[in-house]
């Protein structure tokens, strides 16, 4: 068994430690980074790499309830965007320690814009300078981002409801429902993935979706690249619809995410379209009729706008099956530090 299966199989208990100290033991700081947010006139969601693709998830809750956020990935905030008066910063970081958040402390400081931190290191850069910290309280993964990227979606979101005044102990039951049901979904999920003619080493692969499912559409992107060292393309599933169509060829891979709720039945025409012209098609979502796709993974129903805590999993569960077809090592990087401490060079 590889380390990255380890962490997929721990992942929901170590959510549900989280989801309980957030608003257990760590109400207050909830409260008081709730309130920073609430009174910013300006909002921004930074963070990078696969906490980048967390502040995706995090931005859908706001959005849903028309607050606007600008999401920008920590690098571009730090070098190309200016943090206007009565500005708040959520930042997103695992580790606290990487050279772009590091950076942008600095900056928020100089532009006088108050920094909530959610991260799982507390003695971290960020952990000591933010103005409110949240913490993930989950164990940290072997290498790859795991609990440690959904620990980021669901505290962060936590954040968003808080500050949008929304009642959290129905959600919290919720949530844990949702965290149970995909512990016991995930055998099934695994022996689904050991058995499908879906995956190929080297077809080439396209993951679509919608809303919050973006942010599971581009974390398993990356989950593609980290763990199985194969290339793959993440896009909203209507933009692909506006051109990208074109490289629809014979054994193409697609992964498809179904929102619960928004264009269900144009997405599962657009799977049957793709399948006609001899793509094959993964669909991960909740009441998923299964010939509807090649591989159907039905994930858990989850609280509305939250689908995004459970509709990952599969792709994590996916992303470690081909890494093993593939023979490539998902549990050590070739290139990549554990926390990127320089912003030049590999």
């Amino acid at each position: 068994m590889t380390k990255l299966t380890e962490n997929i199989q721990a992942q929901s208990g170590e959510l549900l430690r989280s989801l309980r100290h957030t608003l257990g033991a760590g109400r207050t700081d909830l409260v008081r980074a709730a309130a920073i947010v609430r009174e910013a006139r300006h909002i921004f969601v930074t963070g990078i790499g696969s906490s980048w693709h967390a502040g995706m998830a995090v931005q859908s809750v706001f959005s849903a309830a028309g607050r606007p956020v600008h999401l920008v990935d920590a690098s571009e905030l730090l070098h190309f965007t200016a943090l206007p008066e009565g500005s708040a910063v959520i930042a997103l970081s695992r580790s606290g320690k990487s050279v772009e958040i590091v950076k942008l402390l600095d900056k928020a400081a100089a532009a006088k814009a108050q920094v909530v931190a959610v991260t799982n290191t507390p003695e971290s850069p960020l952990g000591k300078r933010a103005d409110a910290t949240l913490l993930l309280s989950a164990a940290f993964d072997h290498n790859i981002s795991i609990t440690m990227y959904s620990a980021l979606t669901l505290v962060g979101g936590l954040l968003a409801s808080e500050s949008l005044g929304a009642p959290l102990g129905d959600l919290a039951a919720a949530l844990e429902r949702t965290l149970q049901e995909s512990t016991r979904a995930l055998p099934g999920w695994r022996e689904q993935a050991e058995s499908s003619r879906w995956f190929e080493r080297t077809a080439p692969a396209y993951f679509l979706a919608r809303g919050a499912g973006m942010a599971s559409a581009s974390e398993t992107r990356l989950l593609w690249e980290e763990g199985a060292k194969a290339p793959a393309c993440a896009m909203t599933t209507g933009g692909f619809r506006h051109g990208p169509q074109e490289i629809t060829v014979d054994g193409l891979r697609i992964g498809l995410w179904l929102d619960a709720a928004t264009l269900r039945t144009q997405d599962l025409a657009l799977a049957a379209d793709l399948r006609k012209h001899g793509a094959k098609v993964m669909l991960i979502g909740h009441d998923v009729p299964p010939s509807a796709a090649d591989l159907v993974f039905e994930v858990p129903k989850s609280p509305p706008g939250w689908q995004f805590l459970a509709d990952i999993v599969p792709g994590q569960v996916a992303a470690e099956r081909l890494a093993r077809l593939r023979g490539a090592d998902c549990d050590n990087f070739l290139y990549c530090p554990y926390i990127i401490e320089a912003e030049g060079g590999l």
